[in-house]
């Protein structure tokens, strides 16, 4: 039965009509789909097969049900209603026909309307004698046939209601069909949908949960009414209509836009603003070359700037005959930005203009990162930059030149003028400076263009004088182009360090490496793309992405875009001394192959991520971990969910290298390919008590009780997610709308999802071979900035 209709965003009139009889349907019987012949080998209990006819017959009495197997409706007749008293009475002959087998039995048609036809296609079981069918409710009150190979016989509804069809006999049923007025058959039958589209984030849609899970999708403006009677649910188009038969519910999910411009009047004699748009804790304008003028000045006024404030120089970059600036540092509100041209040193008023009203968001700072802790990185939780933090700018140009004054030793005067981004970095090991650090990247940065890497293996190092000592250190990109190419990131022994908003591209080893006693780290709306190609032959794409290990604890990886990864993230070894505790939030997986992430002995949060087109695996749990999965969403993911040496784990050779398992709990999450193939659909422990994926909860705050164990390692779920002195605060998205979040304006990557734009196709969907065209474009990337707009 239908519980409820879940609305989260009301796009259209939904009609619910309890006595709403339009019900145009066909089943067919010769043809058995492989889902519900899965389902009739799964339940011995209630079905008997007979080798010699491929043939399932029912071990019980039925009384006006629907006919179910392994705990869920079969497709083949979903939305007709059987009565049978004698067991063997209903055979299911696998694609050939349905049997009712001896006199009495009843198949029951609901709601349909008076003049309506039906359609039936019968014949005797036994050659030659003739058998007979009782109808009610139809113009004719038997059909008879003595052919066993099926004839068609029809009749029109004489009222509204149901229509039933009595044996007399044993008969052979080949295909029921239902048309309105005499009219064609348009309708299809229970579950299976004609005029179901793709999946589009970009589309407003409705989704439909059909009764075993799977997902069905229409483009709303196709729908011209939905309609629901009892438990039937109806999608209407103007000259079509599916059924769906006892679905779950339906969802609408809005499509993922870009945010509106700014205000802008381009009046002539004015600088010509092309796009001005807030982002998150940010905003930008940009804008075309007006007149000669090279040099501009850029103000912002909002939020924590009462008036007009010029913006940093640096923040005002040349594309040639276009330019950009961004103003960072924004607690969320309306805000203005004013473009003034400059010549000779001197501001021309008459030439300047405005874009208004930029609507600009917080940053999603839900996540171990900030549990207990305020201000990761060189930011207020607001979104302002912390009063004594210091800023440097670093380009292709300066990375080797950037100065900073910092604070080397005990006394006053130990200070000293750092040059160079990997020597300023080094100075704060030292352990004497206190005052935040923004790291402002512009542009493209290549590994020659440093003045040094202090990791060998990793490239830039981050690292703290002792365990998890706390740095305020913020490592962000400017626009929609910073880019690092060529090295990745090792922070160690660091706390309250923040990376956003930039791409990682070519790393050495891994694009982020947080190894060894790292505390409050926040790794967001970064890009990541191939590695170089490492000596082992799962290193083709590089060896990680985003690492995580030797007791790193309070760590959030949220709102990242995975381009194709090998191994998306390791988390945690073998050498932990605690549960730690990491959240994945908000990541699109988009065609990365596994790890997301590989968990080791840590407690770990994985909510609303879109694993899009994961080509091995989803999520993996070993080495008595504590995973909880809630609402995610697998669109053609290869096993969402594994646990070492068990289930589906169990059924090959092993993934995780012989190790003993780790526990996941699932809540809320949507196989958008449920039913498609074995692969989408994780086994509970209600398929098996003890060698499941995953052990799936009835509710968020259900905990996993301590019986229950990991097949090899015999190591419980430690139920952090329910533990409130442990746990953050978050409200998380319906796992049907994460992928329009996630691919939306704030969603996962950088800003306007950066300026490198890769499509994937559905024939990389099951591919972990290396995308050659990715990669070429990888090594030819370039940065189209031309330079800094400075004095």
């Amino acid at each position: 039965m239908m519980k409820r209709l879940n609305t989260l965003l009301l796009l259209f009139a939904i009609l619910l009509l309890p006595n709403w009889a339009w019900a145009d349907a066909s089943w067919n019987f010769t043809s058995t789909p492989s889902t519900d012949e899965a389902a009739l080998k799964a339940d011995g209990t209630n079905w008997t097969y007979t080798t010699k006819n491929n043939r399932y017959a029912n071990s019980k009495a039925i009384a006006d049900a629907q006919l179910t197997a392994n705990g869920q409706t079969l497709t083949v007749t979903s939305g007709l209603y059987f009565t049978a008293t004698a067991k063997d009475a209903i055979r299911i002959d696998v694609n050939k026909r349905l049997g009712l087998n001896g006199a009495g039995i009843m198949v029951r048609i609901p709601n349909l309307t008076a003049g309506a036809t039906v359609k039936v296609n019968f014949g005797s079981s036994s050659k030659g004698t003739e058998r007979s069918l009782k109808l009610t409710n139809l113009s004719e009150t038997t059909f008879s046939s003595s052919s066993n190979t099926g004839e068609d016989f029809s009749a029109t509804v004489t009222a509204d209601g149901d229509v039933t069809i009595t044996t007399i006999g044993s008969v052979y049923l080949f295909s029921i069909t239902v048309t309105e007025n005499g009219g064609t058959a348009i309708g299809t039958k229970a579950d299976i949908a004609d005029h179901a589209v793709a999946f589009d984030s970009q589309t407003n849609q409705a989704l439909i949960t059909n009764s075993n899970g799977s997902l069905k999708y229409y483009n709303t403006a196709d729908i011209a009414k939905i309609a629901i009677d009892e438990d039937t649910l109806y999608v209407r188009g103007s000259d079509w209509q599916d059924i769906y038969y006892t679905p779950k519910n339906v969802t609408f999910a809005k499509a993922s836009g870009s945010n509106t411009n700014g205000n802008v009047n381009n009046e002539d004699g004015k600088v010509e603003i092309t796009e001005a748009k807030g982002w998150l804790e940010s905003a930008y304008v940009k804008f075309k070359r007006f007149g000669g003028y090279t040099l501009y000045h850029v103000y912002i006024k909002g939020g924590n700037f009462a008036s007009y404030t010029r913006i940093d120089s640096m923040l005002v970059r040349s594309y040639g005959e276009t330019y950009r600036a961004d103003m960072v540092g924004l607690r969320a509100g309306s805000y203005d930005m004013k473009v003034v041209p400059v010549s000779k040193g001197k501001e021309i008023e008459a030439n300047a203009n405005e874009a208004t009203a930029m609507a600009v968001q917080n940053y999603d700072r839900s996540g171990f990162a900030h549990l207990n802790n305020k201000g990761v990185g060189a930011y207020n939780d607001n979104g302002t930059l912390k009063s004594d933090a210091r800023i440097i700018y670093v380009t292709a140009q300066t990375a080797k030149t950037v100065t900073c004054d910092v604070k080397t030793g005990s006394k006053a005067t130990n200070v000293t003028t750092c040059t160079g981004l990997q020597s300023i970095i080094n100075a704060y090991q030292k352990g004497y400076e206190t005052r935040p650090l923004d790291v402002r990247f512009i542009g493209l940065v290549e590994k020659d263009d440093l003045d040094a890497i202090s990791s060998s293996s990793e490239g830039l190092q981050i690292k703290g004088k002792n365990a998890y000592s706390n740095l305020y250190i913020t490592l962000e990109g400017i626009g929609d182009d910073a880019t690092l190419r060529g090295f990745g990131l090792l922070v160690r022994n660091a706390a309250n360090v923040e990376l956003r908003n930039f791409a990682i591209m070519r790393c050495m080893d891994d694009c982020v490496s947080l190894d060894t006693d790292n505390k409050f780290i926040w790794v967001h709306h970064l890009d990541f793309f191939y590695g170089q190609k490492g000596s082992d032959a799962d290193q083709a794409k590089g060896d990680g992405t985003t690492d995580i290990k030797d007791d790193s604890q309070y760590i959030t990886v949220a709102y990242n875009h995975y381009f194709d990864s090998g191994k998306s993230s390791l988390c945690g070894m073998k050498s932990e001394a605690g549960p730690n505790y990491i959240d994945y939030h908000h990541n699109w997986f988009d065609h990365s192959d596994s790890r997301h992430p590989r968990v080791r002995t840590m407690s770990v949060h994985v909510w609303n991520n879109y694993y899009d087109g994961c080509a091995k695996y989803g999520v993996g749990a070993t080495t008595g971990s504590s995973v909880f999965v809630e609402r995610n969403y697998f669109r053609a993911t290869k096993d969402p969910m594994l646990i070492s040496q068990q289930g589906t784990d169990a059924k090959g050779n092993g993934t995780f290298s012989g190790e003993t398992g780790g526990m996941i709990k699932s809540y809320g999450n949507v196989y958008a390919d449920k039913g498609t193939s074995s692969n989408y659909t994780p086994i509970t422990q209600n398929e098996s008590a003890t060698s499941f994926d995953c052990y799936e909860v009835a509710s968020r705050d259900e905990q996993v009780p301590g019986s229950v164990k990991t097949l090899v390692g015999g190591t419980t779920y430690n139920n952090f997610d329910t533990n409130s002195s442990l746990m953050y605060t978050y409200n998380p998205d319906a796992a049907t709308q994460v992928p329009a979040v996630v691919t939306g304006w704030t969603g996962a990557g950088r800003l306007g999802k950066g300026d490198f734009k890769w499509t994937f196709t559905s024939s990389d969907d099951s591919s972990y071979a290396i995308n050659a065209a990715l990669s070429e474009a990888i090594d030819k990337y370039q940065s189209k900035m031309v330079g800094i707009s400075a004095e």
